[in-house]
């Protein structure tokens, strides 16, 4: 019988971590070993998996003892020490931090566009775009497959889990502050309630925030440009010209985005909602007579992208715009790493 591979699981006790041992508990069970690392602080702890407790053991190397794939959801700088040690241990690591989405020798992937990229890995890494990429890429892919993309332009509409439990425990303390009161009629009368913003660039209750990311050159945001480039490698597009702009709404998870692509060939509606039907990773929602398009909160907690209001641009007949959404913590992190590290343990088991 065919060894099965262990895996381990690299920032358990985060958002994206729970929701990753949520996801081992429903996908098939193709592990052996599923091992739990955190930060020294977290370790001891009992988490379940698979209706198992598991001690959280501490981050250092012999964690990755006999160890076949780890997945990694911890902070950048994390990544960028640890994943190197566990792939020079004969690890296939498979990261979802921005640390190496960008480096050449690093496939960015996802399996529903790219899957055949994923065995091309020199250093024993392969890294998972942010979550923004994730909520619009197997959508924009099918399109590109039959039409070719030529430009996107996207607005986003990012929920505050994006900023990691530190977001949402803000959002949830800010409702908390304006429920029952009369703000939000007045200039500036947000900020004078609600003083302490959290990771949040202006008070995020009753009003949208159009920065997320840090600041980058020529005003542009980290979150902006991360869609743009990982957009270019994952579609193998680089010269694709992208605007993105990252707004923050009040809600607590699914991204949303508003996406104008223009393709190198004429569209249409009916063709264009047929592809988004069959594509894999995709549920086309699109019957807005019956008041049919996603919502965030239609989708929080559900696998694939939801795509609905498929119109071909009115003074464009190349081009399509579309609205879409999709859990930033589900398929935007946990999900989509661990159908790559899946597909990993395929080729090992093989």
């Amino acid at each position: 019988m065919t060894r099965r591979p262990n895996l381990a699981v690299v920032g358990a006790t985060g958002a994206v971590g729970e929701v990753l041992l949520g996801l081992l508990s429903l996908r098939q069970d193709i592990w052996g070993e599923i091992r739990l690392v955190a930060s020294p602080r977290s370790a001891g702890r009992k988490l379940t998996v698979r209706g198992e407790p598991v001690e959280v053991v501490p981050l250092a190397e012999e964690a990755f003892d006999g160890i076949d794939v780890a997945l990694f959801d911890v902070p950048d700088e994390v990544s960028a020490q640890w994943a190197p040690i566990a792939a020079a241990k004969g690890v296939v690591v498979v990261d979802n931090s921005g640390a190496f989405r960008m480096a050449g020798d690093v496939p960015l992937v996802v399996p529903e566009v790219n899957a055949a990229a994923l065995r091309i890995r020199p250093r024993g890494i392969v890294a998972g775009p942010n979550c923004g990429t994730l909520a619009m890429i197997a959508a924009i892919g099918a399109l590109h497959a039959e039409y070719g993309l030529a430009e996107l332009v996207v607005a986003t509409y990012q929920a505050a889990s994006g900023e990691g439990r530190a977001g949402v425990d803000a959002l949830r303390d800010q409702v908390a502050l304006v429920a029952g009161t009369e703000v939000g009629e007045q200039t500036g009368d947000l900020r004078a309630v609600i003083a302490d913003h959290g990771p949040f660039a202006a008070p995020l209750a009753f009003n949208a925030v159009p920065w997320a990311g840090s600041l980058m050159d020529g005003g542009w945001s980290s979150e902006e440009l991360k869609l743009r480039n990982e957009s270019r490698k994952i579609l193998g597009l680089p010269g694709l010209k992208v605007s993105a702009t990252c707004v923050r709404i009040p809600v607590i998870r699914t991204h949303a985005l508003a996406v104008h692509a223009v393709f190198e060939r004429e569209v249409t509606q009916e063709h264009a909602q047929q592809i988004l039907r069959d594509a894999p990773g995709v549920v086309l929602y699109d019957d807005p007579a019956a008041g049919e398009f996603p919502t965030p909160n239609d989708v929080v907690g559900t696998d694939p992208v939801w795509v609905g209001r498929v119109r071909r641009a009115l003074d464009d007949p190349a081009a399509l715009d579309l609205f879409l959404c999709g859990d930033n913590l589900r398929k935007g992190a946990a999900l989509n790493a661990l159908q790559l590290a899946e597909l990993v343990a395929g080729e090992l088991s093989g």
